[in-house]
């Protein structure tokens, strides 16, 4: 199984998935870093982005993990700060799920932007007026949070800070998905952002994506050392979990609802909901109904025997949810033409006051599948070093 630290241990498998596994994380990887730097030296003609679109499809995978890593340490606060003993076991898990979501959101974003090498001058000159600066400090210092809330969790000697650094990150990273969220409620130019209440809806699609995505990841381990969550775990956080979806779905509708109550945002919604293509068919297709409906429908009215796998199928639609809804929000946002002249019609051989076509270049799918195969791969290396995982021999469940 693996070696012991007290009542967590390390991951010793030889099965042949888990080398698989590896294996294929690991080309995934290899495609992903092929994919930026035929960006880089080729340029990103090679995309599908364009003078309109230039947030492409790694900046919904990048903002995918960043926001996921902020949501998988759900676990490990409801363990240290809202003092739920049966979360404990997996608290390390969760912490560790973080900072690798993180890094492999962070990697796709710096080499999605261009010029990765020009990183250490945006670490080094800041414009304190720009979110993108102070959203570094975010990135770096929830790294910095959550490892330390990791080694106190490793060091007997430090249990007793662990609750107060746990606080600490559950701060953090609230504050984290908030930067994040702002990034686009601040972007005064386009339609479809501008919105306070994007803040509230990023960090709950945070907690619902972080919590679907330790939920797969636990239960998948458990099948190679055969000392999974137990029935009772998962259900009781596949509830949470359908409760973060019906508050997103809750949030969605009062955003739209919002827009159309006012006449200047009538033409983006109506691009959104009804007439924009693939958005429209993402939003409702995606988002609503494989993202919302049916994981209510399977954690909700499943019967009592099945609700294990009724709460793992749901969470893998809740993340083909979460996926479409940054799609719907970051290419649809700029999709939408700028609004130059209020009440003016703008047409000109630049495509202005046109809707901006933009389809995803195979570079582009393979930059953000390696991403989230890298930070899946750094989950998998770590557990394989470290005592990340519960020996559920000591471990018990309330039932």
């Amino acid at each position: 199984m693996g070696s012991s630290n007290g009542h967590f241990r390390t991951l010793k498998t030889n099965r042949g998935a888990y080398w698989l596994a590896i294996a294929m994380l690991g080309v995934l990887v290899a495609a992903g870093y092929a994919a930026a730097h035929a960006m880089e030296t080729e340029g990103h003609w090679i995309t599908g982005m364009n003078n309109q679109v230039v947030w492409g499809l790694p900046h919904v995978f990048a903002i995918f993990l960043i926001v996921s890593a902020s949501g998988a340490l759900n676990v490990a606060s409801l363990s240290s700060v809202f003092g739920h003993p049966e979360y404990g076991p997996w608290a390390r898990l969760s912490g560790l799920l973080a900072i690798c979501l993180l890094v492999g959101g962070l990697i796709v974003l710096v080499l999605d932007l261009g010029r990765p090498e020009r990183l250490v001058v945006a670490m080094t000159h800041y414009n304190f007026r720009s979110i993108f600066a102070w959203n570094i400090f975010l990135y770096t210092g929830f790294l910095l949070v959550v490892a330390v809330y990791l080694w106190t969790q490793f060091q007997r000697n430090l249990s007793e800070w662990t609750g107060r650094v746990g606080l600490l990150a559950f701060a953090w990273r609230f504050v984290l998905t908030s930067g994040t969220g702002a990034i686009f409620g601040f972007l005064v130019a386009r339609q479809f952002y501008d919105a306070a209440i994007l803040i509230p809806m990023f960090i709950v699609l945070s907690l619902l994506l972080g919590s679907a995505i330790f939920l797969l990841v636990s239960v998948l381990l458990g099948r190679w050392f055969e000392d999974g969550p137990g029935a009772d775990f998962v259900v009781r956080l596949g509830r949470l979990m359908g409760i973060f979806i019906a508050a997103e779905l809750f949030l969605v509708a009062a955003f739209h609802l919002t827009n159309l109550y006012a006449a200047e945002h009538h033409g983006v919604e109506r691009f959104i909901l009804l007439g924009g293509g693939a958005i429209t068919a993402l939003f409702w297709g995606g988002q609503v109904i494989v993202g919302a409906l049916l994981p209510l429908g399977l954690l909700f009215l499943m019967p009592a025997g099945r609700l294990v796998g009724g709460v793992v199928a749901a969470a893998m639609l809740a993340i083909v949810g979460g996926l479409a809804q940054l799609y719907v929000v970051i290419i649809g946002g700029q999709s939408y033409p700028l609004v130059l002249f209020p009440g003016k019609r703008v047409t000109s051989s630049f495509h202005d006051g046109e809707a901006a076509s933009y389809l995803p270049a195979t570079p582009e799918w393979l930059l953000g599948v390696g991403g989230v195969a890298l930070a899946l791969l750094l989950v998998l290396l770590a557990i394989r070093v470290l005592p990340f995982l519960p020996d559920n021999r000591h471990f018990r469940s309330p039932a």
